[in-house]
């Protein structure tokens, strides 16, 4: 008890006399400050990006694609073979109507708002039951492009980062003028990134024939996407592989958010490394200036875990504290941060926000207390040895 009594004690001395050293303390502080900052702008990024993907799957919608294909672009179905996907097992219907959408996928050139350079932007050539299928998409302003005429409805990420997406204006694209009658809401998710048409315009003016390249169906229930990958399997007039949308979205998403892990941790790696040293010398000045005060207090009869103790509660408090202003400064500077970046999948611009996360945050605390305890450690040490008689030579 007595012990306990020293360390609390100790600790908080050092804990009020902490203004006396503001600016070894602030060295401590901004130090950390920055990796908790670097490491949360960073790895939110990836974040973004992994929710922005992720939030256009659904567990009860299933994506198909020909046997051995990637992604959209690189598949192919004739009409003859999107109708067998779409009446198989385990595709849910509507009275006699299957709710499946057979659709084609073009990226065409777009000039960003931000600088003006050309982007890839998807162009999504859809049937009329695509919203049936997709429950997350809806229109929030104008209407629904008509049948059988240049008329395109835009994902209100699209039409908030590049030119000429508005709604009501005109859209020149090979060859053909095209009006913006709708723009519509998809949680955020990849889908807001693209531009629909109808299906059979698309067709004719790319020159597509009757191909397309996916065929989206909603499933009886989840448990139906078996049902549908038999079927479809035991089907030799089709060779297709099937998954959910969220699996076919998170595995899209998958190679740039590894690319930016790979390089986000080693950065914040490095840095801490920095940090660190920072501390040591922060915490080595601190034990220094404070010679004379440990020196009374061994004096007093005060034990040396009690000082190596409360050196190290020092160093922590101060990396703790960087690391909350780090992590405060991240969410107030990089949190809804909208970007554009390729889609390597599909070779087309995704437009998300960065997503500073509470789990991110807590990793950047995480951090920060082993910055704390690693830079603390060493100057607890000497501070715990160091000879009453020493320690008042020092001063």
């Amino acid at each position: 008890m007595r012990a306990l009594n020293q360390i609390v004690a100790v600790t908080w001395l050092n804990i009020l006399n902490l203004p006396k050293r503001v600016a070894s303390s602030i060295v401590s502080i901004v130090g950390v400050l920055a990796v908790v900052l670097v490491f949360a702008a960073v790895l939110s990024m990836a974040k973004g990006f992994e929710r922005t993907m992720v939030a256009a799957g659904s567990d009860d919608t299933a994506i198909v694609l020909r046997s051995g294909a990637t992604a959209e672009l690189n598949s192919g179905f004739s009409y003859e073979q999107t109708q067998i996907i779409a009446n198989a097992p385990g595709v849910m219907k509507d009275g006699d109507r299957p709710l499946a959408s057979a659709e084609l996928y073009v990226v065409v050139d777009m000039k960003k708002k931000s600088n003006g350079v050309d982007a890839n932007v998807p162009l999504r050539g859809v049937q009329a039951t695509a919203l049936d299928v997709r429950d997350n998409v809806k229109l929030v302003e104008g209407r629904m492009f008509e049948t059988g005429k240049n008329e395109m409805v835009v994902g209100h990420a699209a039409a908030q980062e590049f030119q000429g997406l508005e709604l009501g204006d005109t859209v020149h694209l090979a060859r053909v003028d095209w009006s913006v009658v709708g723009i519509f809401d998809a949680g955020g998710s990849v889908s807001e990134s693209e531009i629909w048409t109808d299906d059979r315009v698309l067709q004719d003016v790319y020159r597509r024939g009757n191909s397309y390249q996916s065929v989206r169906v909603r499933l009886e229930s989840p448990g139906s996407l078996e049902t549908l990958k038999k079927a479809l399997a035991d089907d030799p007039r089709v060779d297709v592989d099937v998954m959910s949308e969220k699996e076919y979205y998170s595995t899209q998403a998958e190679p740039l958010s590894k690319f930016i892990r790979t390089l986000g941790y080693p950065i914040t790696i490095l840095m801490a490394i920095g940090a660190v040293f920072g501390a040591l010398n922060s915490m080595y000045s601190s034990v220094s200036a404070r010679g004379k005060e440990i020196a009374t207090l061994r004096a007093l009869g005060f034990g040396p875990f009690a000082v190596l103790f409360s050196t190290i509660v020092e160093s922590t408090l101060l990396a703790i504290i960087g690391g909350l202003i780090g992590g405060a400064i991240a969410y107030l500077a990089f949190n809804g941060m909208r970007v554009s970046t390729l889609n390597g999948g599909n070779f087309s611009q995704v437009v998300f926000d960065f997503a500073v996360t509470p789990d991110l945050i807590l990793q950047g605390l995480v951090a920060a207390l082993i910055i704390g305890l690693v830079g603390g450690f060493l100057p607890a040490v000497r501070a715990a040895r160091l000879p009453v008689a020493q320690a008042l030579r020092e001063l």
